[in-house]
């Protein structure tokens, strides 16, 4: 038997059904898009967003992942300095004019690359990395295959045109989730408008116009080719939500901003995020012929919960829990649920663990417990 505790779910902001990929269709001018969610990596819409396509230099995000990853282990320092080879210096496109051998730091190359796409930078931070671009591309491929990125076939470091090099809105999301998420020191370079290098000799104004002109953007990443046309990975966050929204194979330059806009606007207007919390504090359960007479239960995983706004108001909880347990009972092992419930609907299922392990007592000590307890009652 179970005991069931109820009750209205307190939230700390917005809450309600987990989101349908694509509920409406928004007026977004691309081949592909999709808009996901940070902290809980839910899609919120999408249109293609499996469909292999040229990346341009939105492929950097991958680039810029690794040297965080780096920098973040220890094992590359923001002050490093980096050699520009005469490899680095010919890429083209999109660049600061690297001159053979000069050095910058890991720092301003960073910055370059962000607000600038810089591919001169790319290369040679992907160089001082990995020993060369082909070695760093490696990686780079390697580290997609962790993520899930099943769309997905780097060439280079850039995103300059190569034949094979692709990506899919899906997993653009994935990689940019990835690096907002768990490193999110980017944010320094990325939210930058305007800045400079070499002491102001050389200006950086952001490609990524949603920096200045809309409201809560963090980043991310553009990229244009005449095959690729007009690509770009944009964040934002507003009331402690930030949304990834990919845009690929737009027209134009300004349809790619905008197309970005309408996926935002339209996940911010319609989403929040909400903690779920316990009805009321649970009580510990007793555990049978334990070295402890009973155990505390805590909630196990991800609290957050996104949700539909309309739906805030029929949110509820309940807890069921194991009445009684037998020993052994091992820490971490789960002893009930928490369902989150909308108009009858699930919307989450959180486990409720036991917070400590308790071992079933020998038979030497069950005897020991017996004599004590007759000789107290007698």
């Amino acid at each position: 038997m179970k005991r069931t505790l109820s009750g209205l779910m307190a939230l700390l902001m917005l809450l309600c059904l987990a989101p349908a990929a694509r509920a409406e269709a928004l007026a977004v001018e691309s081949q592909a898009c999709l808009l996901m969610e940070k902290t809980t990596g839910e899609v919120l819409y999408a249109v293609n967003e499996h469909e292999q396509l040229e990346p341009a230099s939105v492929t950097k995000i991958m680039t810029l992942l690794l040297v965080m990853e780096a920098i973040d282990s220890g094992s590359l320092r923001y002050d490093d300095l980096v050699t520009a080879s005469a490899y680095a210096c010919s890429m083209g496109g999109s660049q600061i004019w690297l001159k053979e051998n000069e050095q910058m730091t890991v720092e301003d190359m960073l910055k370059a690359v962000c607000v600038v796409s810089a591919n001169d930078c790319s290369v040679a931070l992907a160089e001082h990395l990995a020993g060369s671009a082909e070695a760093f591309v490696d990686k780079m491929n390697q580290r997609a295959g962790e993520l899930g990125m099943k769309d997905t076939n780097f060439v280079n470091p850039t995103g300059l045109p190569t034949q094979g090099h692709v990506t899919s809105a899906y997993d653009i999301a994935l990689m940019s989730r990835e690096l907002i998420l768990n490193h999110p020191d980017i944010r320094r370079f990325t939210t930058i408008w305007m800045d400079s290098l070499r002491d102001g000799a050389s200006g950086l104004v952001n490609t990524n116009k949603l920096i200045r002109f809309y409201q809560g953007a963090t980043g991310l990443k553009t990229g244009s080719t005449d095959a690729a046309l007009y690509c770009l990975s944009a964040t934002a966050e507003r009331d402690g939500m930030e949304l990834i929204a990919v845009i690929l194979k737009a027209p134009t330059s300004t349809q790619r901003f905008e197309s970005a806009k309408v996926l935002l606007n339209y996940g911010f207007a319609a989403y929040g995020l909400g903690e779920a919390q316990l009805p009321q504090p649970l009580t510990p359960i007793p555990v049978t012929l334990g070295d402890a007479p009973s155990v505390t239960v805590r909630l196990e995983g991800e609290r957050t919960i996104l949700a539909a706004k309309e739906k805030l108001a029929a949110m509820e909880a309940a807890v069921e829990l194991e009445e009684r347990l037998d020993a052994p009972v091992e820490a971490g092992q789960q002893v009930g649920r928490m369902t989150v419930t909308s108009g009858g609907e699930t919307l989450a299922v959180i486990p409720l663990v036991a917070e400590q392990a308790v071992a079933r007592l020998t038979y030497w000590q069950i005897a020991q417990r017996c004599l004590r307890m007759a000789f107290m009652g007698g």
